[in-house]
């Protein structure tokens, strides 16, 4: 089953982990962080541009480079509007109160789902809505039958809630990075609007998604009625997202949104952030991807009886490596440490950062901010490690 760090241990991670550089016998450590792609700092020109945005007053929608944002990206996604939010997590919870205006209607979802696992139950919390998480497939998808059984069980019944809209994620984060199929996306949009239902995108890396299809983002959000849009994950921006969808919906977006305390006042500093990742986030998207493939298959080539992966599953920028015969809090940890042996035997000093995924998996997530060099470098540390675990 997939799985997600433990707590515990996520704080003992979290708390060693700081991003240094460091050295052993006088070598300066490189640090090369796969613990995520938010973990990006804003680039000269990223900086550039927030310095020198035009901005206004986003409350009373006067900021002209949000609006330039929210309508560069309508377009981009194929939608009638779109709203600028601080976070994903924002819009996903706002979506979900837009689409299930009556407490206790139902919202079915993967059970492994960002939207169900790492955002702390706010559609519960704050929605009053019910998820009922159903089983997730290994390429990230749901079983059609099953779901259409779960969307038509409260119809007509007295003690079962009523379905009122479905969440997919598109790349499935916890699936490493997988891509809906848009053929899959289709059906399940036309079997929710049978049965009366909506359908809402979590596309915190739906570029990815775009990317590794070779289709426009509006290809993918056409199957659905409304989405979110991270840029402080591949798009490397510090903050913000949107949500996407009609006029209507977005005009009550706005409403929830002042509600969640997510108004904001001279956001183009932000919005600006993320329009320098929109303009190259092609050319960026396809190397990540490509580095992610060039390390699958360098792990591979070791033929480590400890670690292995499965190529076939790498289809963006995550890397979930499985794990044998070590814990992998212990894989991860020895990734971190540096040396003398290693310098003496390498000549170089690296700091390999990665979060243990499940019980039998790491993840590594490739960013704007990782090289070929430094994917390299990832793998020769990881050969030093495996090598010295096999002795």
């Amino acid at each position: 089953m997939l799985g997600r760090p433990g707590r515990a241990l996520g704080r003992v991670l979290r708390a060693s982990w700081v991003r240094r550089s460091g050295s052993q016998a006088g070598v300066p450590a490189r640090v090369v962080d796969l613990r995520s792609d938010t973990v990006t700092r804003p680039g000269p020109a990223m900086r550039r541009a927030m310095a020198e945005a035009a901005v206004g007053d986003d409350d009373y929608g006067e900021d002209p480079t949000v609006r330039e944002l929210q309508e560069k990206t309508s377009e981009l996604l194929g939608v009638e509007r779109t709203l600028f939010v601080p976070t994903n997590t924002m819009a996903n919870l706002i979506s979900v109160m837009g689409h299930c205006r009556r407490r206790g209607s139902q919202l079915l979802l993967g059970q492994e789902s960002h939207l169900h696992v790492y955002e702390q139950g706010l559609v519960a919390q704050i929605a009053g809505v019910h998820s009922h998480p159903l089983p997730d497939l290994p390429h990230g998808t749901l079983d059609l039958d099953e779901l259409e059984r779960a969307i038509t069980r409260g119809q007509g019944s007295p003690y079962h809630p009523i379905c009122e809209l479905v969440c997919l994620e598109n790349t499935h984060n916890s699936a490493g990075g997988r891509v809906l199929p848009i053929d899959y996306l289709r059906q399940v949009y036309c079997l929710a609007q049978r049965h009366g239902a909506r359908v809402h995108l979590d596309g915190a890396r739906l570029m990815n998604a775009a990317v590794a299809l070779r289709v426009p983002p509006a290809r993918i959000v056409e199957h659905c009625d409304s989405v979110s849009f991270c840029f402080s994950k591949g798009l490397g921006a510090p903050a913000g997202a949107l949500l996407g969808g009609p006029r209507d919906f977005i005009e009550e977006a706005w409403r929830l949104r002042k509600t969640l305390g997510g108004g904001m006042h001279q956001t183009g500093v932000l919005a600006a952030a993320a329009l320098v990742g929109l303009a190259d986030a092609e050319e960026v998207l396809l190397r990540d991807h490509a580095n992610a493939q060039r390390f699958t298959q360098g792990l591979r080539d070791l033929a480590s009886p400890i670690c292995s992966v499965d190529p076939a599953a790498v289809e963006t920028n995550i890397v979930l490596v499985n794990v044998d015969g070590l814990p992998p809090d212990q894989l991860c940890q020895r990734l971190q440490a540096v040396s003398a042996e290693e310098v003496a035997q390498t000549g170089q000093a690296v700091r390999v950062l990665l979060f243990p995924w499940t019980e039998r998996t790491v993840r590594a997530v490739w960013h704007r901010d990782i090289s070929m060099q430094d994917t390299e470098l990832a793998l020769r540390k990881w050969e030093f490690v495996l090598r010295r675990v096999e002795s």
